[in-house]
């Protein structure tokens, strides 16, 4: 079957035009007005719309058009929609782009650029479908919380499957923003002792004068301020899990009593003489060198091995692959819809700085940057100076650095304007970039199309 494509346009003469010079390639769909556009579009969904912005009652001026496009994005925000303008109307244009047009061609029309851009809409429209089917899958399956599709990720799903069925101690190791708790959490839901308590404490942001009673509880009068008796983090948990976030913060004088803990799962309670006995799953986490503390004797060895009986190793989000990418859209979708603002996708080069950003922050990262991007952007389409990266990767402001790029797009533009004979559409794709993209560039490069 051919691709459906709607073809809306006043003139009934260039509508023949069109479906003549384009029937070979798609199944034409035609209107003269809003209201026949809306009827064909409800009645056949078509991925691509290519749409005229002067139509009736005014068709010397682009509000019935703009009008149209934002009724057709509201039925399906996925489809691509192609506007067309008269000479010298780019600011027009851009607002389409804005309000969430995919691209724009000018009067009048060059045929084999209209093909090439047709071409690559419905390419695109195809790639977003499957990534949709793809996240309807992922959905649908999704392991506690994680999303993921690379190696390494799989593998980290895989040893949380084996290990939870035990009651091994596991030591779940990770640069910050990696999903340690996340590890653990998932751990606990597949145990057997997923309907007991999951207990967690970070150990890293307790006073290391509170440190004690926060893990071991206290006696009523153990200590001034301890009006009442208190359990604690260790005795919560008895029958489900305890997560000791950023173990290796724990102080050497406590990690005695830790360790005595983990051999005869008995605690006793600051001020108190009486042996408690537990029996929570010990899950634990770092971000830090445990091997390298225990060199220099920060670290206890035989809590280390009491500890690390599994192991699991998270990926940092750079080793991911494009699991990135994934995430990012994932994370969109669920920020626009949080925030109201649906249909909201990420641009083309968007997505390249997301691939070749090194994450420092890992996930949190990734998710304040798209979130901030949501808020922040007035337009449908994210770009990287809304994720506040650069196009190629590297965040934040630059000096003589941005000068040096900037020269570098001002002479790669100007080269494939030449080229190509001035034609953007050629020298965009040349250059890996949308239409859009293309003419923005020109812009802040203050780069002048050929005559």
């Amino acid at each position: 079957m051919k691709p459906k494509l709607l073809i809306v346009d006043d003139d009934e003469e260039i509508r023949t035009q069109m479906k003549w010079a384009l029937a070979s390639d798609y199944e034409i769909l035609a209107a003269g007005d809003r209201p026949g556009a809306l009827e064909a579009f409800r009645a056949h969904h078509p991925a691509v719309v290519l749409l005229d912005l002067g139509l009736p009652p005014k068709p010397g001026a682009p509000d019935e058009g703009l009008a149209a496009l934002s009724e057709l994005l509201a039925l399906d925000s996925t489809t691509k929609i192609v506007v067309i303008t008269g000479q010298g109307e780019k600011e027009i244009a851009l607002q389409a782009i804005g309000t969430g047009a995919y691209d724009f061609l000018g009067k009048p029309l060059d045929m084999d650029e209209l093909k090439f851009l047709l071409k690559r809409s419905f390419h695109v429209t195809r790639l977003e479908r499957g990534y949709r089917e793809l996240q309807e899958r992922l959905e649908g399956g999704a392991f506690e919380g994680f999303l993921g599709t690379s190696a390494p990720m799989q593998a980290v799903f895989n040893s949380i499957r084996k290990v939870a069925t035990t009651e091994a101690p596991v030591l779940v190791l990770g640069e910050s923003g990696t999903g340690k708790e996340m590890t653990a959490r998932a751990i606990h839901q597949r145990s057997g002792r997923k309907d007991g308590p999951f207990i967690a404490i970070n150990c890293g942001a307790i006073p290391e004068t509170l440190m004690e009673s926060e893990l071991f509880g206290h006696e009523k009068g153990a200590f001034t301020g301890a009006h009442m008796l208190r359990k604690g983090r260790i005795e919560s948990a008895d029958g489900g899990t305890l997560f000791l976030d950023e173990i290796g913060e724990i102080p050497p004088a406590l990690q005695v009593k830790l360790l005595r803990f983990l051999q005869e799962r008995v605690i006793e309670r600051v001020g108190g003489r009486q042996e408690i006995h537990v029996d929570p799953r010990v899950v634990a986490a770092t971000n830090a060198d445990l091997k390298k503390r225990m060199a220099d004797g920060t670290f206890r060895e035989d809590l280390y091995y009491r500890l690390a009986v599994v192991q699991i190793v998270l990926p940092p989000l750079r080793d991911r692959g494009e699991d990135v990418a994934l995430l990012a859209r994932v994370l969109l979708e669920r920020y626009s819809a949080e925030t109201g603002k649906n249909g909201i996708s990420l641009g083309a080069e968007a997505l390249r700085a997301i691939r070749s950003h090194a994450w420092p922050g890992n996930v949190r990262e990734l998710q304040n940057r798209v979130k901030r991007a949501v808020i922040m952007s007035g337009n449908r389409r994210v770009t990287a100076q809304d994720l506040e990266l650069e196009e190629g990767g590297t965040a934040g402001p630059a000096t003589s650095l941005k000068e040096a790029r900037e020269a570098l797009e001002r002479g790669m533009v100007n080269e494939a304007l030449r080229k190509h004979g001035g034609k953007i559409t050629a020298a965009a794709a040349d250059l890996g970039v949308s239409r859009p993209t293309f003419y923005e560039l020109m812009e802040k490069l203050g780069v002048q199309k050929p005559d």
